[in-house]
């Protein structure tokens, strides 16, 4: 029955509110007769009102239509619908004296009667339409069976009351019972009928005694240590947490203006990372680019962003793991059918096939993401981290010297900074390889280094999440251990923006702030999902594993390190290496690989390191 009646409604709308205006205006009409006569109306003025009705009618719906006041949606009525809706009067009323004069003569209608239906039309006309929005507002059909979620706003500045806003639009979303506010001049005070009820560190009382349901935040300019803080005064049993997105992701468009749950990454509560798009369309716009670990987070998202923002010629995608795959090209074709995907399943190890892939396909940016990272687990299969993260490096670095690929960029980690475990000796040897050859080639060698990275596969987010699924509990090394961290989605365009820096040999490092200590990450994500660590879901400290640190070494020295013009990418100072004497120890390394001889491989590596460094 009420599909029927919606659908009866959505087809004979404009015919609808055709009739509604007819009668309104013969109504006000009507009434200013009756007012001009003190409701006693003489038969001959009756007449009168009968005569000049349908010229009345003809004028007003016409003078309405022209402003569009068949077209607005009713439940969004505003003081410019008011404006519209009192200058068609205005214009109405004026075209109708006019032609009244002409066609029946000056004295047929009595001015007062003109006032009249010009007040009376516009209360009418502008009344039925807010009367509307507000019973809309206040009675909203399907509210009427359940009763609406309450709703605390954190943040009374113009973000809270754009919110409060589109609450009171769309009552279905909840009923804002209050405002939240550090601003001691706030305090107590109303916006929109509203209260501000206290500060962030009455949220568990405020929301408790008002029976809240759901807390927003409305400060989309929060650093990510005042969203943390807030998260922390926002543990409250039973009670979802939500966020309003940034206005600099709204403007661009990459978002709509629409709530939705806090995610990991606002946690970090960095500025939107802007990057030059002209800058690096010149070395991806119509060219090949080659993506190895394309399965992988970074990899993943490297394909769909240089394929969304840089219209490349075609992709290549190497990747050994073949579901992933699988499902990344399925996901790239649907969203870009024009683009030629070429999709891979193969080693890096694997000469004769990198030779295959770069004769025939002729890429000319080369993006090496592939690389085991799993510090414990590289610590336990020493010879399998070297193989991939250094001889395969070295194999990729070849083949793009030997293949005039223009652009190179090795995707590095923090753990090369000073390393002390196998995944970390690893990754810093395929960076001193490349800033070798770099000195050689006409190819722009360049590696990128950042720390870890939100919700990538294996991290601790998605371990987290899964352990508090499970009920817990949570398992953490050492209470003081931290970690720089960022999102997929900023070290990726990061890394493209390095693409187009680099002149060829640097290590790019970049800016990720502070260090982030596991425990509070830990706590905020249980406070996410309305829980409390410690008393709803367990922690057990576990010790730090083989190859782990407390804490990372320091990834960027502002001091030494010198600034780009990108304000979040620094360049790490280059060591002095002797090729000649490198590539002998590569040699000797692979021997010792190829032996499976553990305590040579790792002598080795640290001796290169060491010399390195000492050069």
């Amino acid at each position: 029955m009420k599909k029927a009646y919606k659908a009866f409604i959505l087809k004979y709308r404009r015919l609808l509110i055709l009739f509604a205006n007819l009668f309104l205006v013969s109504l006000s009409y009507y009434l200013s007769f009756m007012l001009r006569f003190d409701c006693n109306l003489p038969t001959d003025y009756f007449k009168v009102f009968i005569k000049t009705l349908p010229f009345l009618a003809l004028i007003k719906l016409s003078v309405f239509y022209y402003f569009g006041l068949f077209r607005g949606l009713w439940r969004y009525v505003s003081i410019y619908d008011l404006k519209q809706i009192i200058k068609a009067n205005i214009v109405a009323t004026v075209v109708f004296i006019s032609g009244s004069i002409f066609l029946y003569g000056a004295s047929i209608v009595s001015r007062f009667i003109f006032v009249n239906d010009f007040i009376i039309c516009v209360f009418l006309i502008g009344g039925i339409r807010f009367l509307t929005r507000i019973i809309r507002e206040r009675y909203h059909g399907p509210l009427l069976e359940n009763e609406r979620v309450k709703v605390l706003i954190v943040g009374a500045g113009e973000a809270g009351i754009l919110l409060l806003k589109e609450y009171r639009h769309n009552p279905t979303l909840g009923e804002v019972i209050g405002f939240i506010d550090d601003d001691k001049a706030k305090q107590n005070e109303t916006i929109q009928g509203v209260r501000i009820l206290g500060d962030r560190n009455a949220i568990p009382k405020v929301a408790k005694d008002c029976n809240a349901r759901e807390i927003v935040l409305a400060i989309p300019s929060a650093k990510g240590e005042v969203i943390r803080d807030l998260i922390a005064c926002c543990k409250v049993p039973n009670i979802k947490l939500k966020i309003v997105p940034g206005l600099a992701k709204i403007i661009s468009g990459e978002l709509k203006i629409s709530l939705r749950e806090v995610r990991p990454e606002d946690l970090l509560g960095r500025e939107t990372v802007s990057i030059d798009e002209c800058e690096i369309a010149k070395y991806l716009r119509d060219k090949k680019v080659l993506i190895t670990g394309a399965a992988g987070s970074i990899g993943s998202e490297l394909c769909r962003q240089v394929a969304l923002r840089f219209h490349p010629a075609g992709l290549i995608l190497i990747d050994h793991n073949e579901n992933n795959l699988y499902f990344l090209t399925l996901e790239l074709k649907s969203k870009f059918k024009n683009l030629n995907i070429k999709s891979i399943i193969g080693d890096i190890n694997d000469i004769g096939l990198l030779k295959k892939v770069f004769s025939e396909c002729k890429p000319q940016a080369v993006f090496h993401a592939a690389a085991y990272k799993h510090v414990p687990l590289m610590e336990e299969n020493q010879i399998a981290a070297v193989k991939n993260n250094v001889l395969g490096s070295r194999n990729m670095i070849y083949a793009a010297h030997h293949y005039k690929v223009d652009r190179f960029v090795l995707v590095s980690t923090d753990k090369a900074v000073n390393p002390v475990n196998i995944m970390g000796l690893s990754k810093r040897l395929a960076e001193i390889f490349l800033q070798a050859k770099a000195r050689r080639s006409k190819t722009k060698f360049m590696a990128v280094r950042f720390g870890n990275v939100l919700g990538s596969d294996g991290s601790v987010v998605p371990l987290f999440k899964k352990q508090i699924e499970a009920g817990g509990p949570i398992t953490i090394t050492h209470p003081d251990t931290a970690r720089y961290f960022m999102s997929i989605k900023e070290a990726v365009l990061l890394v493209l923006q390095a693409g187009a820096i680099g002149v060829g040999g640097e290590i790019f490092i970049l800016d990720m702030g502070e260090q982030i200590k596991i425990l509070d990450l830990a706590r905020d994500l249980v406070s996410l999902s309305g829980l409390e660590l410690g008393k709803d879901i367990g922690l057990e400290y576990i010790g730090l594993r083989p190859g782990e640190k407390i804490r990372e070494e320091m990834l960027l020295d502002k001091e030494k390190d010198k600034v780009t013009k990108h304000n979040k990418i620094y360049i790490s100072q280059a060591d002095e290496l002797d090729v000649v004497t490198l590539r002998k120890q590569m040699k000797e390394l692979e021997g010792y690989v190829n032996s499976t001889d553990k305590e040579k491989v790792v002598k080795k590596m640290k001796e290169i390191v060491r010399k390195s460094h000492a050069e």
